[in-house]
């Protein structure tokens, strides 16, 4: 039976439900000093630090500032070609005279154990003087607001109009327009794990320990920084608690350790806590959305209009840029529909807050929930059910390969087989039955829905032509072992996703032995091939496109091996359960024996026949810059009318991925990518205060996050249509829950606002106010 397609646990979960993961904090280097940072408790002010009383407590090792790193560590800047005219200023590892947000480093200190660096970083004498502070985006605009970097003309970091068509005629000829503001909430990503760096230096060469998704990636930032040959940079990212793209970023903090380690030469360690994981990991989201669509009298859309503000922070998240969101938000609206006419505005602005970057979807949730809002909105304006109104206009799979109103490429998505599968898994008829039974018996519940379009596996189109240095392309290499087994090692970062057991099935089909038999590792730079990690849902579509090529050549190679010594054509042999085989499947010799002649008793290969016993092969996607995928999230939802809780009951999903390499795995990241959703909708809060810019949401006591009460249970539906662009046809999923839970929840909330109120809630996390004032129970 082929491994592909089989439900296979992954290969490490005994091992981490033993305990035996070994994540950054479970690794040491002798002699290493604790690293602690002083950070600023002003989202913006000029400081002057006396570090002397510091220095003087014992067990401190040395007191670094930006002047000290400045001697190791270049300066780094935020600049793509796919984003001309981006401001966005230089950043050093330490801010040096002016923080520019609360929680940016500016000092570090060394010492004996955490506990005395934390002593010593209260030890510091700091002058603080506070500067008037931005954290509005729409603040950040206004006439004669401060500037987040003096010298600036204003807050203004980048901005772009896209038009298609003729928008402002097909608004003016529509029977109806119905436009609403929605506000996203900025929020983070709480991985398990949190970020840290353990790093060594030695005799010119520096190694350092991250909890990160792009080993290659940090290596080749740390090198140019630091001034290294990037083969003096080995950078090792063993096992990871949780990614969800904010370990994808370069961090001051981080890049601080590794400047640090290289100046002293000495080994140091930094692991963060929870407190300075949410203020200091990038967050994401922070956007203000005007939105419009125009229907016809037929009742099919005909344009799209958006006004996006995003708030980006005090800088551009180095390298991709904070504005990949705002892009990838417009690409993403309107997408499963059919529509000729299309404006977009985007502005993105600098506040005096931590950076944003890439999170889980990147902009899709947020462009999905716009655009699957206002579907609702014209269906109930035209007093029709909005699951019609969806079939009405949404794209036919012959219609394409398209480009949508808003620039995306279109390909594969059959939107009306995920409806139909989505619309048996919930029985439509009778949960309606349900809902209206309900209803009249004084309960206030709602059905939500969402079609999704996400964009995933990013290729060499994306930021090449930008000019930045992320890789798009994978390799793995593979090898037959002495005893018949295979061993791998792949570019692809296993996060927890489960990657490296996907690849370990790719590699069984393709060279023909049983998954068992397959070991792959990643992660260190020192053994792993070049490139891009894991970003973007790359890991089955580009990644198993590489394994499946090593594979297939190292295949090609045993059989050459095995037909010099059994005097047969290649052609005639065959690879089956670990043996050499006839076309009959009978086995001739193991793969074992085969490995064990050619590297133990090479005298008995014919001569002049030396196969090798290892393949390597790099996977680029020269067609589609990306592989859209598509599905249909719904949610049922109550609201208890007198607190304005919102608790979501039974939630349901089809995705459709492509080939699904593993349906175990795949199942996974569904279920957790609609729980991240599901946050996002109801609770999720990177909360400022609006006047004096200080953050209000430093504990997860107040940054709430689904626990397992709040996650219903998630009825799940594939559909599989492969990418006819590969091999194996697989498309991206790990983000696919995330994409689509947001909307759903909140059409769900509106539902059943529309049917107790007439009220709605426009603004995400949904508070128990607002859902309140919705409901006419509070002013």
């Amino acid at each position: 039976m082929p491994a592909i397609g089989q439900s296979m646990p992954r290969a490490a979960s005994r091992r981490m439900v033993a305990g035996g993961g070994r994540y950054l904090d479970d690794h040491a280097a002798r002699g290493e000093w604790h690293v602690a940072f002083l950070r600023s408790p002003f989202p913006h002010a000029r400081f002057t630090l006396d570090t002397a009383p510091a220095r003087a407590l014992p067990g401190v090792e040395a007191v670094l500032l930006a002047a000290d790193l400045a001697a190791v560590c270049r300066p780094w800047q935020t600049t793509s070609a796919s984003f001309p005219g981006l401001v966005s200023p230089a950043q050093t590892p330490l801010a040096d005279g002016r923080a520019t947000w609360q929680g940016e480093p500016v000092a570090m200190i060394l010492a004996a154990s955490r506990a005395i660096a934390e002593d010593a970083a209260e030890a510091i004498a700091a002058d603080w003087t506070e500067l008037p502070a931005i954290t509005s985006p729409e603040a950040a605009l206004a006439p004669g607001a401060p500037l987040v970097h003096p010298g600036l003309a204003d807050n203004r970091a980048w901005g772009q109009e896209w038009r298609r068509g003729e928008p402002e005629a097909a608004f003016a000829e529509a029977a109806l327009v119905v436009e609403e503001r929605l506000v996203f909430t900025r929020h983070t990503g709480v991985a398990l794990e949190p970020r840290g760096a353990v790093a060594e230096w030695d005799g010119g060469t520096l190694m350092l320990r991250l909890s990160h998704q792009m080993p290659h990636q940090m290596r080749l930032h740390l090198a140019e920084q630091l001034d290294l040959a990037v083969n003096r940079v080995r950078v090792i990212c063993g096992d990871v608690g949780g990614g969800f793209g904010l370990k994808m970023h370069v961090y001051q903090d981080e890049m601080a350790v590794a400047a640090a380690c290289r100046l002293l030469s000495r080994p140091l360690r930094w692991v963060a806590d929870r407190m300075e994981s949410l203020m200091a990991d990038i967050h994401a989201r922070e956007h203000v959305v005007q939105a419009r669509m125009a229907v016809d009298a037929q009742g099919m859309i005909t344009a799209m209009e958006i006004d996006d503000l995003q708030g980006l922070g005090a800088v551009s998240i180095y390298p991709r840029s904070s504005t990949v969101e705002a892009m990838s938000l417009l690409r993403v609206v309107g997408a499963p529909y059919r529509f000729a006419h299309a404006l977009g505005r985007t502005t993105c602005v600098l506040q005096n807050k931590v950076p944003t970057g890439q999170y889980r979807g990147v902009g899709a949730p947020i462009g999905c929930a716009v655009t699957e809002r206002l579907v609702e909105k014209a269906a109930r304006a035209r007093g029709e059910d909005s699951w019609q109104f969806r079939t009405r206009n949404l794209l036919r799979a012959d219609e394409m390969p398209r480009i949508s109103a808003f620039g995306a490429a279109l390909h594969g998505l059959h939107h009306h087989t995920a409806m139909d599968q989505a619309a048996a898994l919930i029985d439509l008829p009778a949960l309606r039955a349900e809902i209206a039974a309900g209803r009249a018996a004084g309960r206030v519940l709602g059905l939500g829905v969402a079609v999704t379009v996400e964009f995933t596996a990013s290729g060499p189109a994306i930021y090449g032509p930008a000019g930045v240095g992320v890789a798009a392309t994978d390799t793995v290499v593979v090898t037959l072992e002495p005893t018949g087994e295979l061993s791998a090692q792949a570019s692809i970062s296993e996060i927890g996703q489960g990657i490296t057991q996907g690849l370990a099935q790719v590699l069984a089909d393709a060279v023909g032995v049983p998954a068992s038999a397959v070991q792959v590792g990643a992660g260190d730079t020192a053994s792993s091939p070049h490139g891009g990690g894991a970003w973007a849902s790359r890991g089955a579509a580009i990644g198993g496109e590489a394994a499946w090529g090593a594979g297939r050549l190292l295949r090609t190679q045993l059989l050459e091996g095995a037909a010099a010594l059994l005097q047969a054509a290649p052609d005639s042999l065959d690879i089956r359960d670990g043996a050499i085989t006839d076309a009959a499947g009978v086995p001739r010799m193991t793969l074992a024996a085969l490995a064990r002649t050619m590297l133990f008793r090479g005298h008995e290969m014919p001569q002049g026949v030396t196969p090798g016993l290892s393949a390597t092969y790099q996977y680029r996607r020269e067609a589609d810059p990306t592989l859209a995928n598509n599905g249909v999230h719904a949610a049922l939802v109550e609201i208890d009318p007198l607190t304005g809780l919102v608790r979501v009951l039974r939630y349901w999903m089809v995705g459709d991925c492509g080939r699904v390499l593993n349906p175990l795995l795949v199942d996974g990241q569904y279920r957790g990518g609609v729980a991240t959703g599901i946050g996002e909708a109801l609770l999720e809060a990177c909360r400022y205060d609006q006047e004096t810019g200080q953050f209000m949401s430093g504990t997860l006591a107040d940054y709430l996050l689904p626990m397992a009460p709040d996650i219903p249970d998630i009825t799940l539906g594939h559909v599989e249509t492969p990418y006819p662009g590969s091999v194996l046809g697989a498309k991206g999923a790990g983000e696919s829950g995330t994409c689509g839970a947001p909307a759903a929840v909140l059409n769900a909330v509106n539902d059943a606002l529309a049917a107790a109120s007439g009220g709605a809630v426009t603004e995400m996390p949904i508070h128990p106010m607002a859902v309140l004032r919705a409901l006419g129970a509070m002013a």
